[in-house]
């Protein structure tokens, strides 16, 4: 059971704002609040790799470094090579098996955990058909997506809250990880999200980590929002069984 005297690491808030300067001072007004921190490719020119290094080595957070990175196995492979010196905690890639497995191969000997995008998590049925997706159901091809990703190699999946109870029970996803963007509390503006669900709903399907960025960021007092996110995720309706 997680100590409620210590911050909850499954709650991860994406930092995105557009510099190292403001990533530094929210993560200084979250301070012991939030052990968990998302970076993504919004700050990659703002120093990114610079605030993940920072944030890793001289506050001690856990990094999540939102990349999802897509090429020809090499390349992928060699990305993945230099991201890993990092010591950092999470690395997303796209869930093609070539680069998971390619993925999997760069980061080889070190600590780092590849994680598989599906299907994002702004995207509808209508958006995989202008994107010439082949038909049928969106939850079913994410969850075959994420299957061939953890057969691949992949340590866990990137997936919408709303197909996390399904791939719990793949039999791939035995002691992989679910993490799901899209999450957002009760009541809260759902921006360009499109399936999404609470954080009690999501930690009783499965998921291990829920990624909350505009909730956070944009409240008045962000450590006050981010308390009631754990606060939901420890609520009964959280760990009630899924239904």
């Amino acid at each position: 059971m997680q100590d409620d005297r210590l911050p909850d690491d499954r709650l991860i808030v994406a930092l995105d704002v557009p510099n190292i300067v403001q990533g530094l001072e929210l993560a200084g007004r979250l301070g012991d609040t939030v052990s968990f921190y998302k970076i993504g490719l919004g700050m990659l020119t703002g120093g990114g790799f610079a605030l993940a290094n920072e944030l890793k080595q001289e506050h001690g957070k856990r990094i999540f470094l939102d990349m999802k990175l897509f090429d020809i196995g090499a390349t992928v492979e060699a990305a993945v090579r230099g991201i890993a010196q990092y010591d950092l905690d999470f690395l997303t890639v796209h869930g093609d098996p070539q680069v998971v497995r390619a993925a999997v191969e760069g980061r080889s000997g070190t600590g780092l955990k590849i994680l598989a995008v599906t299907v994002l998590t702004s995207l509808d049925r209508s958006d995989l058909d202008a994107n010439m997706i082949r038909a049928g159901d969106l939850s079913e091809i994410t969850i075959e997506r994420a299957a061939r990703a953890l057969e691949a190699g992949a340590d866990g999946v990137i997936c919408s809250p709303q197909e996390a109870a399904a791939i719990r029970a793949l039999p791939q996803a035995l002691g992989r990880l679910i993490v799901t963007p899209g999450v957002r509390p009760a009541g809260a503006d759902l921006g360009d999200q499109k399936r999404v669900a609470t954080p009690a709903q999501a930690i009783a399907d499965g998921v291990d980590h829920i990624v909350v960025g505009r909730p956070v960021w944009r409240a008045a007092d962000p450590a006050a929002a981010a308390r009631a996110i754990v606060a939901e995720m420890m609520s009964p309706q959280a760990r009630a069984p899924n239904r």
